[in-house]
């Protein structure tokens, strides 16, 4: 990841950690993306509760709810179905990284299990001709039936704004 992608994925972050440090994080059918687009690559940050994925908040006990865990993970590893940016930016999928304590996935916040909601956190990195014509983002998501909502923040080099993004809808507009 770039500096610069870094930088503006850190300042979205730090306002995700405020939110979190206020009380307004963990809300069940709301997940949280920051969005952070520069020259040649476009990055999404997602965090959710894991409820939103799997209907339930912790390690999966059953062969059935394992099944059900693994599927959704593969899900997400697609990054290119869970994120289709427009093809005027000529984007690929570069990198993915889950992680959730639960899951045993990544690197997890340590917090996490103490405070007993399970989350899943994902970045998803895109190499691009020019990140910068992405228009949209559609959203595969919703096909997570518990999840409602989207609290999207999106960083550009021509200035950040928020959006929601409730279910039905899938597209994500990156203009102010």
């Amino acid at each position: 990841m770039s500096i610069a992608i870094r930088t503006l994925a850190t300042t979205l972050l730090m306002g995700s950690a405020a939110a979190y440090a206020a009380g307004h994080a963990h809300v069940h059918g709301v997940a949280k993306l920051d969005i952070a687009v520069e020259a040649n690559s476009l990055t999404v940050l997602l965090e959710s509760p894991l409820d939103n994925l799997l209907g339930f908040e912790r390690a999966p006990r059953t062969d059935a709810e394992r099944r059900q865990a693994d599927a959704a993970i593969t899900k997400l590893r697609s990054a290119a179905a869970m994120f289709g940016i427009d093809p005027a930016a000529q984007c690929k999928p570069a990198h993915v990284e889950l992680s959730s304590s639960a899951l045993k996935l990544g690197h997890p916040d340590p917090k996490e299990q103490q405070e007993g909601h399970a989350d899943i956190d994902g970045s998803f990195e895109f190499k691009c001709a020019d990140a910068s014509k992405a228009a949209y983002i559609d959203v595969g998501l919703f096909d997570f039936a518990r999840l409602q909502r989207l609290e999207v923040q999106v960083a550009t080099p021509h200035g950040q704004f928020r959006r929601d993004l409730k279910r039905p809808a899938r597209r994500i507009v990156l203009t102010k």
